[in-house]
């Protein structure tokens, strides 16, 4: 070998010798993911911050609203404990009306009741069954009558017919329609959701811009491409508004429907509570069912938020 192969050689082999080894890539990745962002305990409470931030800004930009909400419900209880206490029978007899006292102590009772818990959620597995249904048809009929003359002649006339009719009205003929009793709960839960939504859904439609409609098909839209980006999105806020409304309406139709028929239920145990004459029970569930209808008239409100978010963008 050549010298100057030699001298290459050493300083080859020093090279080696001197440079420090270069890490393995499995040593890399635990510090790899101990810095990704979603799995660090910063950026966690970094989160729950800003989400306490946000609720900050809402409470404080809402609190003369929030104020005066508590302030009235404070008054209503404080009518109601003097109407009982006083034993007032003017016009309205509050002789036998539970004070707020007996209604709590009643409701904290329940909370320790396992089959009070089986009523609510018998009661609310009713309303979703029966509401996710009318949802889904009458969103489905508003929008072909507001976009089908001949459909609209061949359902609004039913429509019209059937709305009117009372939820109560409907138990007989729904007991002898249906072959269960919890069938028949649930078509009058369905059956009371349904006409709101159809008629907001067929207003929404009806209200699109035709301009709208008209540039769409100059830009060389489809059908399916004009209902989607169009008519949908301008019919929105109609249909939630119907949504609201026909949530509100199924927890009274399903308060009916229990009465004369369930063996579970929110409703049921109101009306089981006056046929043994327990009037703190008649209240609590009242205000049950109350709660849960304002829950759950929220939660739809919340879950078509982001649906129009385009509104707030628009102002």
């Amino acid at each position: 070998m050549s010298k100057m192969g030699q001298i290459a050689d050493a300083v080859r082999e020093k090279t080696s010798v001197d440079s420090p080894p270069r890490p393995a890539p499995a040593k890399t990745a635990p510090a790899a993911m101990a810095d990704d962002p979603g799995l660090s305990g910063g950026d966690v409470l970094r989160a729950l911050g800003r989400l306490a931030r946000n609720a900050s800004d809402f409470v404080t930009k809402n609190a003369m609203t929030i104020c005066l909400s508590l302030l009235s419900l404070a008054l209503g209880i404080l009518v109601w404990h003097l109407a009982t206490a006083l034993k007032i029978d003017f016009y309205i007899n509050f002789q036998n009306v539970p004070s707020p006292t007996k209604v709590f102590s009643a409701f904290w009772t329940h909370l320790a009741d396992p089959e009070f818990y089986i009523h609510i959620g018998v009661s609310m597995q009713r309303i979703l069954t029966g509401y996710v249904t009318a949802a889904v048809i009458g969103i489905l009929a508003g929008v072909l009558m507001g976009r089908s003359r001949i459909a609209r002649s061949l359902i609004y006339p039913y429509i019209e017919v059937l709305r009117p009719i009372p939820a109560v009205a409907w138990i007989p003929l729904a007991i002898l329609m249906w072959p269960t009793e919890e069938a028949s709960i649930i078509y009058i839960t369905l059956l009371g959701a349904l006409f709101p939504i159809v008629l907001n859904t067929l207003h929404g439609v009806e209200q699109t811009p035709e301009v709208l409609v008209r540039a769409a098909k100059s830009l060389g839209a489809s059908r399916l491409q004009i209902f989607w980006h169009v008519i949908l999105p301008a019919a929105l806020p109609s249909i939630a508004a119907g949504l609201a409304i026909g949530m509100g309406v199924s927890w009274f139709s399903l308060l009916a429907g229990e009465i004369i028929s369930g063996q579970y239920g929110i409703g049921y145990f109101t009306w089981n509570a006056y046929s043994l004459i327990n009037y703190p029970d008649i209240v609590v569930g009242m205000l049950v069912i109350g709660g849960l209808g304002t829950l759950s008239t929220y939660a739809v409100k919340l879950g078509m938020q982001p649906l129009l978010s385009w509104q707030k963008r628009a102002r």
